[in-house]
């Protein structure tokens, strides 16, 4: 389910949107202020993010900037006719705006028009909720920190994220490993690589919901 940012300071407008996101299939983490919504960034990682200009304790072109950062994209929420508050907000690299009073099957459809295009051109993979992978530079961030993996641990995160969603068998790890690497690498070490792996990027290692077992089949990255 994709996970919106919403951060707005009308409370009706709030709820009347999450009603209707959740209808359409997101699940929304919400914020009154500049402050709430930089610290919901630096600990999580929304798809997208839907802000305000109008915040508490500060403005939506705070929260833009704390966003592009991240690489997240940013839908601006402006009021009709605030034509330089809008090239503001494009000139800061917010992705798209909508001028309220808006229709909400509009909004919906310049959300997923921005996630389509985010997808095709970003180089960046979120995984759970917290990790970052950018595959131009080979780096990995979890909560905005870097990640440091050795080589063979990036390569094995890379054959999971090439194969998301697919059941591999240690054998065919073993196999991609070899392929990519050209490293010896035996039914043990991938053992170990596969759980110093979880303790770095997993919020709890005991219980990983990026690299899930399948026992006695394998491991699959959702």
């Amino acid at each position: 389910m994709t996970r919106i940012l919403l951060a707005e300071d009308d409370k009706a407008i709030i709820e009347a949107l999450q009603k209707y996101l959740r209808s359409e299939d997101f699940d929304t983490v919400t914020a009154y202020g500049q402050r709430e919504a930089e610290q919901i960034l630096a600990e999580s990682t929304p798809q997208i993010c839907l802000v305000d200009l109008s915040l508490e304790n500060g403005d939506g072109y705070g929260v833009c900037n704390a966003a592009k950062k991240r690489n997240i994209p940013v839908v601006f929420l402006t009021a009709s006719g605030d034509e330089m508050s809008v090239v503001k907000g494009l000139d800061m690299g917010a992705d798209d705006y909508i001028a309220k009073p808006f229709r909400p099957r509009e909004l919906i459809s310049r959300i997923r028009r921005v996630l389509r295009q985010y997808e095709g051109t970003s180089k960046n993979f979120v995984l759970g909720e917290h990790v970052i992978v950018d595959l131009e530079k080979g780096q990995v961030t979890k909560d905005g920190k870097i990640v440091e993996l050795s080589a063979l641990e990036y390569r094995l995160l890379t054959v999971f994220i090439n194969n998301k969603g697919i059941l591999l068998s240690r054998n065919k790890l073993l196999e991609d490993i070899w392929d990519i690497g050209g490293d010896f690498v035996n039914d043990n070490t991938l053992t170990v690589y596969i759980k110093r792996l979880r303790e770095k990027i997993e919020q709890d290692p005991q219980d990983p919901r990026i690299i899930k077992t399948m026992r006695g089949l394998g491991y699959r990255m959702d």
